[in-house]
């Protein structure tokens, strides 16, 4: 075979050609994440505040999603660098068989766990309602999305992410289209609600998987699923994991972040604040949708950094520094840019931004203050979300573990707890640059290691 493009091509059109797409799909992605909640928040607030509630759970189960196919995407490229085709080819296969496994355990934990993990946040009985309705149907299917992650980093490996693209814009389209459909209940359709709301999801995430497969099947000529392959191999798995732990961790651990911020805001029902009673449900309701919309601006990010992790990791097996410094470079460059236009949206236009989600007057008077504060923190989240892909794609993923636990667990959680002693609701969002500045610095001393080995 003639050597893979990751290693010829000039590296900016290079980047951009792999990167445009993934940012494209992204996009799309995230608009159905926010319009996915608009729909949920014009039906019902608690409901929104349920489906926020739900985040710490459903990012759990991406992380391990994500987590596992980048361990198994960065030993992919490695390999086809390397041009073993057949561990490529292992590789594959034990990545399907790590997929199934991790299904499972969802739709175990989707049958057990969903209802206490809504109580022990709130006390509403409508909320838990909704959210275990929300979560169930989630995980008991979820095969779907742990499918389309494996299909897609399959294509990404090779370099052909204008086929995930379409995968991810026919999945986040299907998801649209359903969303108002299944919500309220149009074209003869029941009102389904909440419901409707994870079927919606659900249904997009295992056509998305389906397309991902047929496009490996039809165009991914390095890499095959074969029964062959499929047996589970003790060197791969540990290889897989050597990077996919770290970045399951990394990735888990914002779910334990937004988990405890969840039970700091939500005292602040029991604290008399200017926002009146009851302020701490609608906090955590705000915090919900700064999630959704700081996707936005995040998301094609990580879609850049879809396209940069095979890039690095492919140079890196063929022993190619300055190909991998270059891409560095770029990628931050251009990071930086989206993270720029990212906090000119949130301070111009955040009454806007808060009221796709629900008219209620408190939550705006919550969220503006929020949306603001929180979106300094982006000024230096760039660099830091490209530099954890590059100790991943570098096999040095316990350095992203590293950072990503010095920012959420020991400075942004301790941060935001102490400052909610103040009784005021505002400056608890001030955690948020606070723990970026430290995440940065951590950042720049890692990568600095990691450069400092490659010269040897």
């Amino acid at each position: 075979m003639e050597e893979n493009r990751m290693g010829t091509q000039p590296v900016n059109k290079l980047l951009l050609s792999m990167s445009l797409p993934m940012i494209a799909s992204m996009l799309v992605q995230a608009l159905y994440n926010i319009v996915d909640s608009i729909f949920v928040g014009w039906y019902d607030i608690n409901a929104l505040t349920a489906v926020s509630l739900a985040f710490p759970y459903q990012n759990l189960m991406i992380s391990v999603a994500a987590g596992t196919c980048v361990g198994m995407n960065a030993l992919l490229s490695k390999s086809l660098g390397e041009r073993n085709f057949k561990k490529a080819n292992q590789t594959a296969g034990n990545g399907f068989i790590l997929t199934i496994i991790s299904t499972l355990v969802f739709v175990v934990l989707g049958l057990t766990v969903t209802e206490w993990f809504f109580k022990v946040q709130n006390s509403n009985p409508e909320i838990v309602r909704y959210g275990k309705e929300y979560l169930t149907i989630c995980s008991c299917f979820s095969f779907g999305i742990f499918g389309q992650f494996l299909f897609e980093r399959m294509l990404q490996s090779t370099g052909k992410t204008i086929f995930t693209m379409f995968s991810q814009l026919i999945g986040a389209i299907t998801n649209l289209i359903l969303d108002p459909i299944l919500i309220f209940g149009y074209f003869g359709m029941p009102k389904m609600g909440v419901t409707g709301a994870a079927i919606a999801t659900v249904i997009g995430q295992v056509i998305a998987m389906i397309v991902a497969y047929i496009f490996n099947y039809k165009h991914n000529l390095y890499i095959t699923l074969k029964l062959e392959n499929m047996k589970p191999n003790k060197e791969i798995i540990s290889k897989i994991y050597s990077v996919g732990v770290p970045s399951i961790l990394m990735m888990a651990i914002g779910s334990v972040m937004t988990f405890c911020m969840n039970k700091i805001l939500v005292v602040f029902d029991t604290v008399k604040t200017v926002y009146g009673n009851g302020a701490g449900t609608l906090a955590t309701t705000v915090f919900g949708i700064y999630f959704k919309l700081q996707s936005f601006i995040f998301m094609p990010v990580f879609g850049l950094n879809n396209g940069m992790i095979p890039i690095v990791a492919y140079n890196f097996g063929a022993k190619k520094k300055e190909r991998i410094t270059t891409t560095v470079m770029l990628s931050v460059m251009y990071a930086t840019i989206l993270m720029v236009i990212g906090v000119l949206t949130f301070q111009l236009m955040p009454e806007q931004l808060i009221g796709m989600f629900n008219d209620n007057q408190t939550l705006k008077a919550i969220g503006i203050p929020a949306l603001r504060i929180i979106s300094i923190s982006f000024l230096f989240a760039g660099f830091c979300i490209v530099s954890s892909s590059v100790f991943q794609a570098l096999g040095r993923g316990h350095y992203s573990l590293i950072v990503s636990v010095a920012r959420q667990l020991i400075v942004l959680v301790p941060v935001a707890y102490l400052l909610s002693k103040t009784g005021n609701i505002d400056i608890v969002w001030l955690s948020y640059p606070i723990a970026e500045i430290a995440s940065l610095t951590l950042c720049i001393v890692f990568l600095k290691k990691v450069f400092r080995r490659l010269d040897g």
